[in-house]
């Protein structure tokens, strides 16, 4: 029997609150390029293929900097990886309001990247150091919800702060102003008022660091034949990558397939994308139950493999547009059931020191994916057309079932 929430500690629900608070500041920091990108290629006078590399550079400093901060996490302190990088993000989002050109622009977006690139190495080992094994999963879930309500934010803040006769600088400003002062508020909070056992790094039995008098060399040799001896979180890193490719692919260009192929006007369609995020969000939630509840990897693979199928649909454009839009929020009610499970599968593959390394590790996929996707897919619109794109989109989704399957068996040996 799944323990029940009561038994949750009124510090675990502090926990739970305050990092699925910051996931939503860093999701919402994620996508503020995707509803406004015909905006910002006319303001700044350049393509969608240019505009998926700006989008595409967060994604590489995201994955440049998962592993230091995972590092960060497990060895040091995790208030503050989670300081650092939640403050960087907010920084890069304020860069982005005011960024005058292009290139600055783009250097907004590196800072971003280095921000959002913390918040799942200090995230998951709070989580997992604060709640107990029987609601993890759960915990997973709420954190999940968290990053889907992020996602669906801005499209809604374009069209409330366009409507009101303001610009899409000022909505990027608020978002920045919002995250750095939850920022602050949520490190004084895990400073001053949860315990250090869940806000330390786990130590060795000594009491010491397990690390300290290493060489960094050293460590990093151990740390990546530690990688290589644990095929799972090698499998769940390459599982992450397609889905995310797949995923940024729908988020990215969700908005100018359903105005290119379905006719659908963009206040629509910025609704639809807020739609599929809000789906998500609810799916989670079931997402993290059925994990709890009956195992990880039957979960992943139906919820890729629907994925597959709504993506398919949505790329034949031989459907009406309302079922298309439609279809669009079963992609986002689909692939959101697998998040909790492959959370869990991370964390239960993980020892207790290795715990921010490993979703560090499983993270670099999915900012990999977020760095590969806008421009490929990008320079695919503007190429040859959305409807290609998101063949391409449906092929990544129908690989990452397959890996899923195989995964499920390695995991089960």
């Amino acid at each position: 029997m799944a323990t029940s929430v009561r038994d949750a500690s009124a510090e675990a629900a502090t926990v739970v609150g305050l990092v699925s608070g910051s996931q939503y500041v860093n999701h919402a920091y994620l996508v503020l390029f995707p509803p406004i990108l015909a905006t910002l290629s006319t303001e700044f006078d350049v393509s969608l293929t240019m505009l998926g590399i700006a989008i595409g550079v967060q994604g590489a400093s995201n994955t440049v900097f998962q592993l230091p901060f995972g590092w960060l996490a497990d060895a040091r302190d995790r208030t503050v990886a989670f300081a650092l990088s939640s403050v960087a993000g907010a920084l890069g989002v304020l860069a982005v309001a005011v960024a005058p050109d292009f290139p600055t622009l783009l250097l907004g977006q590196v800072l971003i990247g280095v921000g959002v690139g913390g918040h799942h190495p200090a995230h998951y080992p709070l989580l997992s150091d604060a709640t107990p094994d029987g609601l993890r999963g759960r915990a997973f879930s709420v954190y999940g919800v968290g990053g889907a309500l992020g996602f669906a934010t801005p499209p809604v803040m374009f069209n409330l702060f366009t409507n009101a006769g303001l610009t899409w600088r000022h909505a990027v400003g608020v978002v920045g102003a919002v995250g750095l002062l939850y920022a602050l508020t949520a490190t004084a909070v895990l400073r001053f008022v949860v315990d250090d056992d869940v806000t330390a790094a786990n130590v060795a039995a000594d009491g010491g660091d397990a690390t300290d008098g290493e060489p960094i060399r050293d460590r990093a040799v151990a740390a990546i034949r530690a990688l290589l001896n644990s095929p799972g979180i090698l499998g769940l890193t390459l599982l992450a990558l397609l889905t995310s490719t797949a995923s940024w692919g729908v988020n990215t260009y969700a908005v100018v397939f359903l105005n290119g192929v379905y006719g659908v006007g963009s206040e629509t369609a910025n609704l639809a994308l807020t739609g599929l995020f809000v789906v998500g969000a609810v799916a989670i939630l079931l997402g993290g139950d059925l994990t709890d509840r009956i195992a990880p990897g039957p979960v992943m693979t139906a919820s890729f493999a629907a994925v597959t199928g709504f993506v398919a649909l949505l790329a034949s454009g031989l459907v009406p547009g309302i079922v298309a839009v439609g279809a669009l929020l079963g992609v986002g009610a689909a692939r959101s059931l697998a998040g909790p499970a492959r959370d869990g599968l991370t964390d239960d593959l993980s020892a207790d020191d290795t715990v921010g390394t490993n979703f560090a590790v499983v993270s670099v996929g999915v900012m990999l994916g977020g760095a590969i996707a806008p421009p490929a897919f990008g320079y695919i619109v503007d190429a040859t057309g959305p409807r290609a794109a998101f063949g391409g989109i449906a092929v990544v989704a129908l690989v990452a079932t397959l890996v899923t399957v195989w995964l499920t068996a390695v995991v089960a040996e």
